[in-house]
C-alpha cells in the first residue's frame, strides 16, 4: 500500500483554472475525502491522481514514485465511478475478474481473488448473474469487488454512492468504512455530500473553485472551520450567518445586531485575542442551528437574557426527535433545530436561545474566521 501526494498541482482547461496549487498529502490507509459543491475542482483532483487528466504543472507521487507521465494502467490504482461501469454482457464473476485477465493472471489465482472479494461484499450468491438482474446496491457491490480484485495501492472513489436511494447511501457509507477497516488501504473518495463526507473521512478536503479551503478531520471542519464557505458547507442544516457590530458594554463585549444583542462568553476573547482588534467594526457571527433553541423548552444549554432574542416563526418541520424552525430575525432567515417538545407555530413570536459558548467570528472583509 502507499499514500498519495500532490505538490504545487494545477490544472487548466485553456483559459479555465479548474485545480489551482493543491498541496495535499494523504498517508498510507488514509481514508480521504474531496468535498466541494459542483465545479469546485474535486473530480479533476482525483482525474489527475487516477492518470486520466493531465497534469498542467506540479507533481503527483503515489508511494515515493512520480506519476506524472505514468498511464493509469501503470499507476497500480483501482477506480469506482458514479456509473459503475459495468460489462452488461458478462456475469458478476467475470465483471469482477476481466481485469486480471487482461494482466494475464492465471485462472486459479482470479477464482480465488474473486471469491475471496464477494466474500468479503456479501455477492458470492451473485456471481452468475448479470448487471441488469441487480439491483443498485448490488451493481455498486460488484463495481467495488473489481477494484478489490486488483489489490491496488490506491482506491479512487468518485461519487459511488449518488446513484443510491437515500437508505441504501446510508448503509453503504457504513459497508464502506467497514470494508476500509478491513482492507487497511489508501483511499480518496471524491462527494458533494457533506454527510458522507463527515460519516466516512478520517481526513476531509474542502474545496472552493479549485482551492483547498481546509483540511481536516471531520470534527476540527466542524468545529473550527476556517472561513465562513467551510463553516456554511459543513453541517447540516447549514450555519446561519448574521452580521454585527462588536461592542465593549458594561465590562462586557456584546454582538450587537440590528434587531437584537448578545452577550460574548469571555472565554471566546479569551480564546480568541483577535477578536479584540475589532471592537466597533462589523463583523460576521455565525451559528449553527442546533446551537439555537425554543427559549421555553431549551435543555441542553443555559437561557438568560444575555443570550435571547425575540424571532418570527415562518415554517414548522416536525423531525420527531426534534423540531426544524425556519424563522426570521429583522430581516434576516434563519433555521434552529429546537427539542420536539416546542409549541411553536407558525406566526409566533417566541424567544430564542443562543448558545453563545459556540458562536463563530469572521471578518467582513475576508469571511475569514476571527481566531
Amino acid at each position: 500500500m502507499a499514500g498519495v501526494t500532490l505538490e504545487n498541482v494545477t490544472k487548466k482547461f485553456g483559459d479555465v483554472v479548474a485545480v489551482k496549487e493543491a498541496n495535499l498529502q494523504v498517508p498510507d490507509q488514509e481514508f480521504l475525502v474531496l468535498v466541494g459543491p459542483s465545479g469546485c475542482g474535486k473530480t479533476t483532483t482525483l482525474r489527475m491522481v487516477a492518470g486520466l487528466e493531465d497534469i498542467t504543472e506540479g507533481t503527483v507521487k503515489i508511494g515515493e514514485d512520480i506519476v506524472n507521465h505514468l498511464p493509469p494502467k501503470d499507476r497500480d490504482i483501482a477506480m469506482v465511478f458514479q456509473n459503475y461501469a459495468l460489462y452488461p454482457h458478462m456475469d458478476v464473476y467475470n465483471n469482477m475478474g476481466f481485469g486480471l485477465k487482461l494482466r494475464k493472471i492465471s485462472r486459479n489465482e482470479i477464482g480465488r481473488r474473486v471469491e475471496e472479494a464477494a466474500g468479503l461484499l456479501g455477492i458470492e450468491n451473485l456471481l452468475n448473474r448479470k448487471p441488469a438482474q441487480l439491483s443498485g446496491g448490488q451493481r455498486q457491490r460488484v463495481a467495488l469487488g473489481r477494484a478489490i480484485v486488483r489489490n491496488p495501492q490506491v482506491f479512487l472513489m468518485d461519487e459511488p454512492l449518488s446513484n443510491l436511494d437515500a437508505k441504501l447511501r446510508v448503509q453503504m457509507r457504513a459497508e464502506l468504512s467497514k470494508l476500509h477497516d478491513r482492507l487497511k488501504t489508501t483511499i480518496i473518495y471524491v462527494t458533494h455530500d457533506q454527510t458522507e463526507a463527515m460519516t466516512m473521512g478520517d481526513k476531509i478536503v474542502v474545496m472552493k473553485d479549485g482551492i483547498i479551503q481546509q483540511v481536516d478531520s471531520p470534527l476540527t471542519l466542524y468545529n473550527e472551520p476556517v472561513n465562513t464557505f467551510v463553516a456554511g458547507f459543513i453541517g447540516s442544516p447549514a450555519m446561519n450567518f448574521l452580521n454585527v457590530t462588536l461592542r465593549w458594554q458594561e465590562d462586557d463585549f456584546v454582538l450587537d445586531g440590528e434587531d437584537f444583542s448578545l452577550k460574548l462568553p469571555e472565554t471566546i476573547v479569551e480564546q480568541r485575542p483577535r477578536v479584540r482588534e475589532y471592537e466597533e467594526k462589523e463583523i460576521i457571527m455565525g451559528i449553527r442551528p442546533e446551537d439555537l433553541g425554543d427559549a421555553q423548552v431549551e435543555k441542553e444549554f443555559r437561557v438568560d437574557e444575555d443570550n435571547t432574542f425575540l424571532a418570527t416563526v415562518e415554517v414548522v418541520e416536525p423531525l420527531g426527535s426534534e423540531i426544524s424552525l425556519y424563522f426570521t430575525i429583522g430581516e434576516k432567515n434563519g433555521i434552529a433545530r429546537v427539542d420536539a417538545d416546542s409549541k411553536a407555530k407558525v406566526g409566533d413570536k417566541i424567544k430564542m436561545a443562543c448558545n453563545t459558548r459556540k458562536v463563530h467570528l469572521f471578518d467582513k472583509d475576508t469571511e475569514e474566521a476571527i481566531r
